[in-house]
C-alpha cells in the first residue's frame, strides 16, 4: 500500500467512525490552548476502549495524559469499578485532562500523578502497584524506560499499547538517528521480540504497538 492509498484508507476510516460530541470538543478545546495536537488517533481511541473492555482491565496506567482524549477512550473501557492512574509533566495538561473525564463521568475514577513520568513509576513500584493495562504516549526518549517500567508493573496477561511508533515516518527514515527515533526503534523491536512479551506492530495512523504481558 502507498502512502497515498494509506492515507486515503484512514480518511475512509475517519468517516466512517464519526467522533462523537465529546472527543471533538476536547481536541477543540486542546487546539485553542495552544498545546500540541497529538492525541490518539480516533480509530486507535475506538481500540483503546475496546481493548481495556476485551481485557477486563481494573487498573490502567496512562503514561501522557495531555488533554485527556485518550483517558476519556481508556475509561469508556472500564467496568464502574476500574481506576485510572495518569502521569503527566504539566500540571495545567493534567487539570484540563480532568475537566474532560469529569465531564465524561470519569472524575472519580481517575489519578493524577504530576511531574517527570520516571519518578512516578518508581513510586508506583515502591508502593507494590499492579496494572493490566498500559498505554504509553509521552516522551518518545523515554519509551524503552516506560516498558521496563510496565512489564514489572504488569499482573500476568497485562496489555502494552505504546502510541506513535512511526514518529511520523522518522522511524523509517535511515538518515534519521536522533536520540527519540533510535530508542522508539528499539521499543518497536522490543515490543515483538522481547521474550516476557507476546507483540504486534500496527502500522496505521503513526503506529500503534501491542503487547501482552506473559
Amino acid at each position: 500500500m502507498t502512502e497515498q492509498s494509506l492515507h486515503n484508507a484512514e480518511q475512509y476510516m475517519d468517516e466512517l467512525l464519526q467522533e462523537d460530541p465529546l472527543l471533538i470538543q476536547i481536541k477543540q478545546t486542546i487546539r485553542e490552548k495552544g498545546m500540541p495536537e497529538v492525541s490518539v488517533a480516533p480509530g486507535y481511541g475506538r481500540l483503546l476502549t475496546m481493548l481495556v473492555q476485551l481485557t477486563r482491565a481494573e487498573q490502567v496506567l496512562e503514561i501522557g495524559a495531555l488533554g485527556g482524549y485518550s483517558g476519556v477512550c481508556l475509561g469508556r473501557g472500564l467496568p464502574s469499578t476500574g481506576h485510572i492512574t495518569s502521569l503527566e509533566l504539566q500540571a495545567d495538561y493534567a487539570e484540563l485532562a480532568r475537566q474532560h473525564m469529569t465531564l465524561a463521568g470519569f472524575g472519580e475514577q481517575v489519578e493524577y500523578r504530576i511531574g517527570e513520568a520516571i519518578h512516578s513509576l518508581e513510586q508506583l513500584k515502591q508502593e507494590g502497584k499492579q496494572f493490566d493495562f498500559f498505554f504509553i504516549d509521552a516522551d518518545k526518549g523515554n519509551y524503552l524506560n516506560y516498558l521496563e517500567y510496565a512489564i514489572t508493573l504488569a499482573r500476568p496477561g497485562a496489555i502494552i499499547a505504546g502510541d506513535n511508533l512511526l514518529l511520523r515516518g522518522r522511524t523509517l527514515n535511515p538518515d534519521k538517528n536522533g536520540p527519540a527515533v533510535q530508542a522508539v526503534r528499539e521499543f518497536n523491536r522490543r515490543m515483538v521480540t522481547d521474550p516476557r512479551l507476546t507483540g504486534t506492530l500496527l502500522p496505521a495512523y503513526d503506529g500503534l504497538a501491542l503487547a501482552m504481558v506473559k
